[in-house]
């Protein structure tokens, strides 16, 4: 699959490692240097390249869109068209100093991105885990017992996309349902945020979900 990385921070460089290291064609894009980018695609070892946010979304199957929310316009007009396109976001709708969402209850950081890309595919996932629980979980990926992660769209298509993908980092799944279910993602994203980086553990944190009863 080949995937274009918006946004080059802890969640952008992770996961398009991982990706470029599970097989996938990964380009990097959209950071303060070029250097950084060419780090990074060496750094990843597998079929990854540096670009522009144009370079990663022009033959992209899917594209994560990681970077603040105060720059997901940039990054989108650096895009270009994005019509068609898979783009998994996982950018909370932040304020500038990162200690609310600026979108809740009524609506959601990823229902405002598809009003923006209205002819993009949008599918919210990975914003509810931190990054530095990434790279443990792909490590882990091949054991039983597998972490969950939500994931919620409007897409069929692009929901199964994005479901391989979860699984490739080495998360199980959870299709949480259509796009606006991303109202109660985003704030549990808050919750674990806190658990993480407020909690005695450490913020390598991920959660399950299990049903009993059948």
């Amino acid at each position: 699959m080949r995937i274009g990385i918006l946004g080059s921070g802890l969640m952008g460089a992770k996961l398009g490692t991982i990706w470029a290291r599970a097989g996938h064609e990964v380009v990097f894009s959209y950071a303060r240097s070029k250097e950084k980018l060419n780090k990074l695609a060496r750094d990843a070892q597998g079929k990854a390249r540096a670009g522009t946010p144009s370079d990663a979304a022009q033959d992209a199957d899917a594209l994560l869109l990681a970077v603040h929310w105060s720059r997901v316009d940039d990054v989108l007009k650096q895009a270009g068209d994005v019509s068609g396109k898979v783009i998994l976001s996982c950018s909370l709708p932040m304020n500038a100093d990162d200690t609310g969402l600026v979108i809740a209850h009524t609506s959601s950081g990823a229902e405002e991105l598809a009003k923006k890309v209205s002819k993009a595919r949008i599918v919210s996932a990975f914003n509810t885990v931190p990054s530095e629980v990434l790279f443990g979980v792909f490590e882990a990926r091949r054991k039983t017992g597998k972490p969950s992660l939500v994931y919620c769209g409007d897409d069929a298509g692009s929901k199964k996309i994005a479901a391989q993908l979860i699984r490739d980092v080495g998360f199980a799944p959870i299709d949480a349902g259509p796009l606006r279910i991303a109202r109660y993602t985003e704030p549990f994203a808050l919750l674990v945020a806190q658990l993480a980086y407020e909690g005695d553990g450490g913020p390598e944190l991920a959660y399950r979900f299990e049903r009993f009863g059948k």
